[in-house]
């Protein structure tokens, strides 16, 4: 197509030469030379441009092509356990006790079924907020929750950077027990129903601290050493994911540093700060300084960058069992959801009018149909009843 353009150029030129009036030979062929390399440098460029577009959209079909056979092997795994489930209900029939217990065990199959059928969209509707005070008579400074966890069973665990702990809240938004931390903590992630991880810095101390509740009492287990420091953390069937500075690291359970999947050096000052990870592990969420919120593919390739004012500097970040994306901003104090793709808004879900004064955390329980809101320099967490 090019060739065939050039040679309709250089007939036309042709033309032109042969009409020219009063133009000496030489300055006819100087002027015919230079359109000819001018048009040449253009059909050059256009060229160079179609090829690398052309290479863009074959890593693009690799890559949807890669994702598509792994959603198949996601649909054909969760069709098999929900055939499972159903045979199970089949069988439990009016027992209802069992139903209660069947329900609870296999509620997070059905919330990944549903991811993956795209049905995981639906956008919250607060219809109450409440607050809850978290501070207890051993703190000795104002409370700050960088960090919130939702249990299955609907307690939920809180860090406090201020006072070096780690609390646990029943349905009520008490706190009934609590851990003192070696170091600062800044981020938890579930490990199972009842075991969380948790990042803490302080000094030289950067490690990962199990914590499993037991009886409404907190008990710490196993820990391992960073040789960086940890802001967030994340987790999806044994792969830790670790953020600090502008990268994302990926670690193994037992503390093996497996790879740093993302570096995010698209501007001077980015500083990436909380992770999470969607209900079937194929997307990585996290936010960078500023404005950014960034999507990732579970191999670290960057799928999508959102843009918004109201996360100038962003804070916290929770996905939800059925995949919805919640996310706040220290500036302008606001909770937004964002669409799984990661390109979109959905809806302002709490501002500074709702009392979301420099939020720190968000987290979503679907035991309470609550959004917990944690605050910077405040003794008190926000909760927001949804629907």
């Amino acid at each position: 197509m090019i060739e065939q353009m050039l040679g309709n150029v250089n007939t036309n030129l042709d033309k032109c030469g042969y009409n020219c009036v009063g133009t000496s030979g030489k300055i006819e062929q100087y002027l015919k030379d230079d359109m000819c390399r001018s048009v040449l440098s253009i059909l050059n460029e256009f060229d160079n441009i179609t090829l690398k577009e052309l290479n863009e959209m074959k890593d693009e079909v690799i890559s949807i092509k890669g994702s598509v056979t792994s959603s198949i092997h996601k649909c054909t795994s969760l069709h098999s356990d929900l055939l499972q489930l159903l045979e199970i209900v089949q069988k439990i029939g009016d027992n209802k006790e069992l139903c209660l217990i069947a329900s609870i065990k296999c509620k997070h199959i059905i919330q990944q079924a549903l991811t993956l059928l795209g049905k995981s969209g639906k956008v919250f509707k607060v219809q109450g907020k409440s607050e809850h005070n978290v501070r207890i008579t051993s703190d000795s400074n104002t409370c700050w929750i960088p960090a919130i966890c939702a249990l299955p069973d609907g307690q939920v665990l809180v860090a406090d950077f201020n006072n070096n702990k780690v609390k646990l809240l029943n349905q009520q938004y008490q706190v009934v027990s609590h851990w003192d931390v070696n170091a600062k903590p800044f981020g938890i992630c579930l490990i199972t129903p009842c075991e969380v991880a948790v990042a803490v810095n302080n000094g030289n101390i950067h490690e990962v601290q199990f914590i499993t509740v037991n009886q409404g009492k907190l008990v710490s287990g196993r820990k391992f050493q960073l040789q960086h420091e940890c802001r967030a953390i994340g987790h999806h069937q044994g792969d830790l994911f670790v953020t600090f500075d502008r990268k994302l690291y990926k670690y193994s359970l037992n503390g093996k540093l497996i790879c740093r999947l993302y570096d995010d050096k698209s501007f001077e000052y980015s500083v990436t700060g909380m992770c999470a990870v969607s209900p079937t592990g194929d997307r990585l969420y996290i936010t960078s300084y500023p404005y950014k919120l960034l999507t990732l593919a579970r191999d670290g390739t960057l799928l999508a960058t959102y843009h918004d004012r109201a996360l100038w500097r962003p804070s916290g970040l929770h996905v939800t069992p059925a995949g919805q994306v919640l996310v706040c901003g220290y500036w302008p104090d606001t909770v937004l959801q964002v669409g799984w793709e990661g390109e979109s808004k959905l809806a302002n879900l709490a501002t500074r009018e709702d009392g979301t004064w420099y939020p720190q955390s968000v987290c979503y329980s679907s035991t309470t149909s609550s959004i917990i809101v944690g605050l910077y320099g405040k003794d008190n967490i926000l909760v927001f009843r949804v629907e």
